[in-house]
């Protein structure tokens, strides 16, 4: 959101980026655009997710605006309402394909409600936006929208190698249900090196506990939270990206993460999976190797065939300094640029 808000502020759009206040929430870092933070008291579960989608309403509706983007489906019924009432354009900006999601589709009762959510307000947001060709294709299937694919493509900048010293093998992003954090744990006994992991979520404890139990605490070693500027020197210092993804649910299969053009950027070569999107510009440039389930022996394979093999770890290194030209921010931003010009002006 950092990224789409500062292209549109920056050329000529006033933005403002409205979001969920928690206790724990840090002070927001100063950017070209406003920002707001709506103070909730539940922190989670349907009694936060109801008094934040009232609350937000309420904000928006009294809020001047021409537009109002809603950031997947939690945030997509205040945005409709408010939008209805006010006149305002209504977008709807799909970072996962919602419903999708391993941790909503296991659970029967939630998928429900996520469900009836997405059929019955997506139809009615005829402009918008996703991550990926392939969840773009879906909701026109079922929705009979026509939404651009715009990317969270890492900004194009000078590559300055960073001092390589033990190599050391990158997670970064959400430590969530559905990353293969069952596998990649456990992998590492058969692995001579050292992961980082780089992020929080709703999978931390049970990554900690894994870590426990295969005795990997100096082996696997969780490092919390970095802003993006910082992340962004650990990412350019690494040997071996992983991006991990189940086949549990469309949004995982339909993937294309952030951090898969984030090793491409910074020229780390990465495991990752082979499902439609990473297939199709792995096949365009070799910058993975990709693999076609997730399990300990197959993770570890694959990470110890780019430790042990220097011309592939090099040849993929090259070709990522290749792609980086093609999947990067400067080039996406000019989508989103002509998105909005055509919906606002």
């Amino acid at each position: 959101m950092i990224r789409i808000c500062n292209s549109l502020a920056v050329n000529g759009y006033s933005v403002l980026l409205v979001g969920a206040g928690f206790r724990n929430s840090k002070v927001p870092v100063a950017q070209a655009f406003r920002q707001k933070r709506i103070q909730v008291l539940f922190q989670k579960g349907p009694a936060f997710y109801f008094e934040y989608n009232t609350r937000l309403f309420f904000y928006l509706l009294f809020s001047k605006s021409d537009g109002i983007c809603s950031i997947d489906l939690d945030t997509i019924m205040a945005g409709y309402f408010a939008g209805i009432l006010k006149g305002s354009k209504r977008i709807y900006d799909a970072h996962e394909y919602f419903s999708q999601q391993k941790e909503v589709i296991n659970r029967p009762r939630i998928y429900r409600a996520w469900h009836w959510i997405e059929r019955t307000f997506v139809p009615r947001f005829t402009n918008g936006y996703t991550v990926s060709r392939s969840i773009a294709e879906e909701f026109q299937r079922l929705y009979k929208v026509n939404y651009e694919t715009i990317r969270n493509l890492p900004v194009l900048k000078e590559y300055r190698p960073a001092s390589k010293g033990e190599r050391f093998i990158l997670y970064q992003g959400a430590v969530n249900e559905a990353r293969g954090l069952e596998a990649l744990v456990p992998a590492m006994k058969n692995v001579n090196a050292t992961l980082l992991i780089y992020g929080d979520g709703n999978f931390t404890a049970q990554t900690v506990q894994l870590i426990s139990e295969h005795r990997l605490q100096d082996k696997v070693i969780l490092k919390g939270k970095l802003l993006p500027a910082d992340l962004n020197n650990i990412t350019s210092a690494a040997y071996i990206g992983i991006n991990l993804v189940e086949n549990h649910g469309l949004n995982q299969y339909y993937s294309l993460a952030n951090k898969f053009f984030d090793y491409i950027m910074c020229r780390v070569p990465q495991v990752t999976m082979n499902f439609p999107e990473y297939a199709a510009i792995n096949n365009q440039y070799e910058v993975a190797l990709l693999i076609d389930e997730i399990s300990a022996e197959a993770v570890a394979g694959a990470i110890n065939e780019l430790l042990n093999n220097d011309i592939l770890h090099a040849r993929l290194s090259a070709n990522c300094a290749e792609a980086a030209k093609e999947f990067n921010w400067n080039n996406e931003e000019q989508k989103l640029l002509a998105f909005y010009k055509n919906i606002l002006e």
